[in-house]
């Protein structure tokens, strides 16, 4: 009987306890009140993150537009950046002579030029060359050395070979070729002809060559 008593008083006392424990407020949560606690973030983790994120300057903007003073290099040249002339053509007389050396005879002949320099010195090669046998140059064997063109006057210089020598009809069909096919422009005034750089008192050796040749005294 006694024992059993006490067992009861055990379990009475335990029950007091836990009562006791069952009782007692639990902790509030860290953040109520307002007040919150700081999070704490290991350097680690921060280089971590810091990593994760793209690099703002890593890929270019599309709509960026250049800074001043940036040179494309890739730009086209504009229109009036062109220095180049373009080339002027031309249909003039050209004058020949007949296979017997009796006349002269006139032809057309087109050239391409870009300044008075060059449409004389086309003009010339014309002279030169005939792609119609019945129509025989007189300068075809001549070699010229150079033309310039300056206040109305033409002076070209040019080398004789010995097998450009005419006969005198030959020669003053020459120079009479030469005068017509320049003189048919009309700003050309007169023509000085040298033979390798000096004046010289006939071509070929049968006519007077006037220095100059005007359009007066070569009619």
């Amino acid at each position: 009987m006694n024992k059993k008593m006490g067992l009861i008083g055990i379990a009475s006392a335990l029950l007091i306890m836990l009562a006791g424990c069952g009782g007692k407020p639990s902790a509030a949560p860290a953040n109520e009140g307002g007040i919150s606690s700081p999070a704490v973030v290991s350097g680690a983790e921060e280089d971590t993150e810091g990593s994760a994120q793209p690099a703002a300057s890593a890929a270019p903007d599309p709509t960026a537009q250049p800074t001043a003073g940036t040179a494309d290099s890739t730009a086209e040249p504009s229109p009036g950046d062109a220095t180049s002339e373009e080339k002027q053509s031309k249909s003039i007389d050209v004058y020949y002579t007949d296979p017997q050396m009796m006349d002269l005879k006139p032809a057309k002949a087109t050239i391409a030029y870009k300044n008075d320099t060059e449409k004389y010195t086309e003009a010339f090669k014309a002279l030169q060359n005939s792609d119609n046998a019945d129509l025989i140059s007189l300068w075809g064997k001549m070699e010229l050395k150079s033309l310039k063109f300056e206040n109305g006057q033409i002076v070209m210089d040019i080398h004789k070979p010995a097998e450009a020598q005419l006969g005198a009809g030959g020669e003053s069909f020459a120079l009479s070729a030469l005068t017509k096919t320049l003189f048919q422009f009309p700003e050309v005034q007169s023509i000085e002809l040298l033979v390798d750089g000096e004046q010289v008192e006939s071509l070929m050796g049968h006519a007077d060559l006037l220095h100059p040749m005007t359009r007066d005294n070569s009619q």
